[in-house]
């Protein structure tokens, strides 16, 4: 790769990174107080910069992918797919937050496999799943989202839906897993047997109450809790969903991504 090219995407990559800690740092402040003034004022000028850094690296064009997930970052929408009242500050940064870390997935392998502007319709390459602890695991996690990122273009929401559940079940399965039955129990009340023999609800509710994800999932659809209810005989699921219902599927999978991962 040119030295020039190089230095450019190793700079972006720099301010991205900051723009990052930044934005996870009004996270948490708007969601201890979303009255906070003085967070409200550095969370304005936050996102200032984020525009204009996704202005940047998108060349300017409203149709590139980064441009799009920008402005739909402040948008909320009734299960319809109609935009209503706009999403709480603490939860727009959180949205920012993963646009940025898409960015950065796709600067990162930039010269490789494919490049941020090849395309003003590129989506973001895979996410890379490391932090899970069961290694066979891995490649088919990053399978799955490639799947359901592929959906989401395609406009197969159903499909794109119940791969990001999917994902988002096998990973926090992955975690409580990794911290155990007897360590969970000790903290706090957990239902009856296995984890294996909890409900997808039930493994979410208990990684938050022990801390290892946030709220984020309280924004998960219904649909998205149920999806093993539409399975086949072979267990694949086939159900309808909004394009509403799986973006923001997705969106929560990115946030618990995170939590589980905070170094990403």
């Amino acid at each position: 790769m040119d030295e020039s090219l190089r230095s450019q995407i190793d700079s972006n990559l720099s301010h991205l990174d900051a723009l990052i800690r930044r934005g996870r740092q009004l996270c948490e402040r708007l969601a201890k107080d979303p009255s906070d003034q003085s967070a409200l004022v550095a969370n304005r000028a936050w996102q200032q910069d984020c525009g204009l850094a996704i202005h940047n690296l998108s060349g300017g064009s409203k149709a590139h992918w980064l441009s799009r997930s920008f402005s739909e970052a402040f948008l909320m929408r009734a299960g319809s797919g109609q935009v209503v009242e706009g999403a709480a500050p603490a939860e727009i940064a959180e949205r920012l937050v993963c646009v940025l870390d898409q960015a950065v997935m796709s600067l990162s392998r930039m010269g490789t496999e494919e490049t941020l502007s090849a395309s003003p319709q590129a989506a973001p390459l895979p996410r890379k799943f490391d932090f899970v602890h069961n290694t066979e695991l891995r490649p088919v996690l990053e399978q799955a989202y490639a799947e359901a990122r592929d959906a989401q273009e395609a406009g197969e929401f159903g499909a794109a839906l119940a791969s990001a559940a999917g994902i988002l079940e096998a990973i926090v399965t992955d975690a409580l897993d990794n911290k155990g039955l007897d360590a969970l129990a000790a903290e706090n009340q957990v239902p009856a047997g296995k984890i294996a023999d909890w409900s997808f609800d039930e493994r979410l509710a208990v990684a938050e109450k022990a801390g290892m994800i946030r709220g984020g999932c309280a924004r998960l659809p219904e649909r998205a809790r149920r999806y093993r209810d539409h399975a086949d005989t072979d267990d694949h699921p086939h159900l309808s969903a909004s394009e509403s219902e799986s973006k923001r599927t997705l969106q929560v999978l990115h946030v618990v991504m995170r939590d589980l991962d905070p170094g990403r």
